[in-house]
């Protein structure tokens, strides 16, 4: 049986404007309300009169589409569950509200949020640099399947199903870090008295450039990156907490040559010193021949004193470090850290015999948390064909 379509303009209202004046608070929604798994938070309570001027309306259960990048390529497409009727936010918002006779708003939500929309929307924007933005036209010349309304219902009513194991296998993820976390303070977020006190060079190995950064201006310039040879590792290989290969950079054998006192090893553990200071990644056992960017510290820790799981977690999580970074940093003259900061941190270092304990904890629980990595990343293949399916009519 063959679906009708329509132009999502003509079955949507978007970005209609305020029907009445409402008589209590409204519920006000910034960018940062928008999350990425199609949600919202319910809304700041404001008087009506402080954002009239300036701000996007919009009511309980409108759609709202961040037009602008990289909001829009990051999926915050999201329905607006609010704490009042009214709701106003970011002038950055599209709003979409659907004629309720003819499109179900959750199949709505769901046939926006696919990935060939993101791709298509990211396609059309206009602008330049970061301001580029979703235009309104493409929105509304967007072409919806038009199932009947209860079979709208039935797609809507299945894809949330999937959606919500999707979101709870995330939601497992993240307990498992939380539970390192708590694990970390339990055992060294209240030191002993017996514990020495040291600093972070004190700790790092006695091998010439155990502290270092990467390679600084005419040492290595962007041309000289190259298609493969040796990898350079960089922010995106740390600032998710843990290491993870990123955008592929490599540098030739020839240039390694010259840069090799860059050169990072197993187990060597990497903080950002640039953009986003101080996420921290321990390097693993399986990595080739690399070197670090001047946007990294790496260091190689002396396993006499400290192991790297110890380390690690200590830069992320024990209160000592956390404010001294953020101390040091607010007062640099440009934000950023430098390898004297890192070098002067304050650390009371616990026995082997914990940090061990520690590192085989960890360890357990990255295994877990690699289990559940891999099993959402096949939830979220299985949903974006479940998706592609759903609005082709083969459900």
């Amino acid at each position: 049986m063959t679906t009708s379509s329509a132009q999502l303009g003509d079955i949507a209202e978007i970005n209609p404007r305020l029907s009445a004046i409402p008589n209590g608070p409204v519920s006000f929604l910034g960018m940062a309300d928008i999350r990425e798994d199609g949600t919202t938070s319910s809304g700041v309570d404001r008087e009506f009169s402080e954002v009239r001027k300036g701000y996007t309306p919009f009511v309980d259960g409108d759609i709202l589409l961040a037009k602008i990048t990289p909001c829009f390529q990051n999926g915050k497409i999201a329905q607006a569950k609010l704490h009042n009727r009214q709701g106003m936010g970011s002038t950055e918002f599209h709003v979409i509200r659907g004629d309720r006779q003819i499109v179900d708003q959750r199949y709505l939500l769901h046939f926006l949020r696919r990935k060939e929309f993101l791709v298509d929307g990211e396609r059309r924007m206009t602008g330049s640099g970061g301001q580029r933005r979703v235009p309104v036209d493409f929105v509304k010349a967007l072409e919806v399947p038009l199932p009947s309304l209860p079979e709208q219902r039935r797609i809507a009513a299945i894809l949330d199903h999937a959606d919500a194991l999707r979101t709870r296998r995330a939601v497992s993820a993240i307990r498992v870090q939380e539970l390192a976390t708590s694990a970390f303070l339990n055992m060294f977020g209240d030191p002993a008295p017996s514990w020495p006190r040291m600093t972070i060079a004190d700790v790092a190995s006695s091998s010439k450039g155990a502290i270092r950064t990467g390679p600084f201006g005419s040492q290595l310039l962007h041309d000289e990156f190259t298609d493969a040879g040796v990898p350079v590792l960089g922010i995106d290989n740390a600032v998710e907490n843990r290491f993870k290969w990123g955008k592929p950079r490599f540098i030739t054998y020839d240039k390694y040559d010259q840069l090799k006192r860059y050169t990072v090893y197993p187990g060597d553990v990497l903080i950002t010193i640039m953009g986003t200071n101080g996420r921290c990644a321990i390097v693993p056992d399986d990595t080739p021949v690399a070197i670090n960017t001047k946007h990294l510290c790496c260091i190689t820790p002396d396993a006499s004193i400290v192991q790297s799981a110890f380390l690690h977690s200590y830069f992320l999580h024990h209160p000592v470090a956390r404010n001294y970074l953020a101390r040091t940093v607010k007062g640099a003259i440009m934000a950023g850290l430098n390898m004297g900061i890192i070098k002067s941190m304050p650390i009371q270092v616990p026995p082997l015999e914990m940090q061990a304990e520690f590192a085989t904890l960890t360890a357990s629980l990255a295994g877990h948390e690699k289990v559940l990595a891999s099993s959402s990343s096949e939830l979220d293949s299985l949903f974006g064909s479940l998706q592609s399916r759903a609005f082709r009519g083969e459900l």
